[in-house]
This record gives C-alpha cells, structure tokens and sequence, in this order.
C-alpha cells in the first residue's frame, strides 16, 4: 500500500499585511510591561538583601561594640568603687598596648600621686597635732604639779610661769612655721623685685651677727617674689646651717648669676648625712639629729624653704658635701621674666 506524503499549507502574504499566526497561539507580549514587572522583582529582592545585610551589620556592630567597650565598663566600675577610703587600689588593666590600656595606666599613675598625697598629708595632720600636744601636756603637767605643792612659794612659782613662758614661745614658733608653710603651698600673693643678696644680708645680720664661721660670696642676684615668703627661706636656710653644724665648722652663703639665672647656695659643715635621707630631709617633721642621738628644731624648716621655692618656680637641689653637712643650691627665674604660680 503507498504510504501518503502529507500535503504542506503555505500562506503567503502581500507585502504590508500582518504575519499569519495560529489561531490558539494568543496576543504578543507587551515589552514596556514585561520591562517593568522585572524592574519591581529586582527592587523587590533588592530590598530584601538590603534588609538582611543591614539587620546583619547591626547585629555584628553590637557584638564588635560591645567586646570593644566591655574593658572601658570594667574599668569605670572599678574607678567609680575606688575613694579615699581604697585608694591603694588600681584599675590594672590588661591585654595589648593600645589606647585603652594606656588610658588604664595613666589612670593607675593618676591614682598612685593621689595616694602618695592622702598618705602624706595624713601623716603631716598626725605629726603637727602631736607637736602641738606635747607642749600643751606639758604646761598642764607643770601647773598641776606647782599647785599641788603645798610649800610652793613665789620664787617656785615663778620658775615654773618662766618654764611655761618657754614653752608657750616654741609653740608660738612651731605655729609660725606651720603658717609659712601653709602660705608657700598656697603660692605667691604678690611678686615685687627683691635682691637676694640684700635679703640674705639682713638675715644674716639677725640670725649671725659677726659670726665667724660664715664665709659670705654675695654679688647681685635680682629675681621677683614675695619678699617676706623668700625671708622665710633664707632664715630658714642660715638656721639649719647654724643649728646643725659641727665645732669649729663653717657656713659659706653665695649668691650670683648662673647662666643668666640668679641662683642661691648655702653650704655649710656638719655630720654626714646619706645620700638616701636627703630627699626625706624636705618633708614635714623630719629633723636632723644633733651629736647627742637627739632630733633638733621643729622639722619644718627644709620643708618650708621646699614650698617657698616651689612657689616662685625655683628649683632646689641638694646633696651631701663631701665633708658632712648638705650643699644647697636654689635657682631662681630673673626679675623680667620669672613666671609666679597663680594662688590655688
């Protein structure tokens, strides 16, 4: 049987006609809102990645954050238990040497001169009521006792109203030198130009009149100051170095230019003193021991010519002279251009 080959339809169209097309096959796409239906699904996931990536970058920030500042709280919750009461305490911070650690250092060196501060300032409340309270004991003691004694008569009782005169007379000078003292800390109050050549001349001619163990250098040395705070220096100055000398020793006072600043030196004979103890020697109540073994003066006086000099801006150095006794020097600023420090 001869198989039947299947018959092809074609349809031509006259130039300017539309194409034939099926009749099932339905109406073309519209390309404009084909275009727009891809635009709104891309913004559409694009919203979506930018929510998720957004809600992902907060979350991981918080986290890096917080790592980050958990150092930082635990070193305000340490500061904010740290007072007066604990102040040996510190923040000891850890970990690498960044920002943060050096941060807790500096805090640690900060809480380190606080402490060192209460602790001397305690210990100088403590020494000057025990200064004040000994003579006062004692003058009680002494009245007590001479009116105790039955067969007390005018010569005893004047005895003992000189003694308590005496005594009355070192307090007058312990409560002077603790007001000195008091005002040097507090910084100048005035500046006015002073000579210290003309002031250690008048000192010396109060406090050693034509002795002949001191060895006077004295040439023009002009700064500016209060001049009753730098007396207070000076005499405090020729004081130690009288008082705390050896037979037959000596005192040399200058007073000059070095390298255009006017400069103080007072050195002096006496017993050896250590190296070590010398810084000791500037703070309050620390005395020089005489030959006997016993402590001598009221131990303000290096500390008052510390606090005078530190209110003019004047450094101080000491040391040990190489034959006992202390070799001190005092730089001051010139009279034009020495920079006082302003009261507190």
């Amino acid at each position: 049987m001869a198989t039947r080959k299947p018959q092809i339809i074609r349809k031509t169209t006259s130039p300017g006609s539309t194409p034939w097309l099926p009749d099932d096959f339905g109406p073309l796409p519209d390309p404009g809102a084909q275009r727009e239906a891809m635009l709104e699904q891309l913004l559409t996931q694009s919203g979506i990645a930018l929510a998720l990536m957004s809600a992902v970058s907060v979350a991981l920030g918080w986290l890096m954050a917080g790592r980050a500042l958990r150092p930082v709280r635990t070193m305000a919750d340490k500061a904010r238990r740290i007072s007066e009461r604990n102040l040996h305490e510190r923040l000891a911070v850890g970990g690498p040497d960044d920002e943060l650690k050096d941060l807790g250092d500096t805090i640690d060196g900060l809480l380190a001169r606080l402490d060192t501060a209460f602790t001397t300032q305690k210990r100088f409340v403590a020494n000057a009521s025990h200064e004040l309270r000994t003579p006062l004991t004692l003058q009680r003691a002494m009245i007590e006792v001479a009116l105790a004694n039955p067969a007390a008569n005018a010569g005893s009782l004047r005895a003992v109203c000189e003694r308590l005169l005496a005594t009355g007379e070192r307090q007058e000078h312990l409560i002077e030198a603790l007001l000195t003292l008091a005002r040097g800390q507090r910084g100048l109050q005035r500046r006015e130009p002073v000579d210290l050549a003309a002031l250690v001349v008048a000192v010396l001619h109060e406090q050693a009149p034509d002795d002949p163990r001191v060895e006077r250098s004295l040439g023009p040395a002009r700064t500016a100051g209060d001049p009753r705070l730098l007396e207070s220096l000076v005499t405090n100055l020729v004081s130690n170095a009288v008082r705390h000398n050896v037979p037959g020793g000596w005192i040399r006072v200058h007073t000059g230019v070095s390298d255009g600043r006017p400069v103080l030196r007072m050195t002096n004979s006496g017993p050896e003193i250590p190296h070590e103890r010398v810084e000791a020697l500037f703070q309050p109540f620390q005395r020089f021991e005489t030959r006997t073994g016993t402590p001598d003066g009221h131990g303000l006086g290096m500390s008052i010519v510390a606090a005078v000099a530190d209110a003019h801006g004047a450094p101080v150095t000491a040391h040990p002279g190489p034959e006992g006794g202390l070799d001190i020097t005092v730089t001051f600023g010139p009279a034009d251009t020495v920079i006082a420090r302003e009261p507190d």
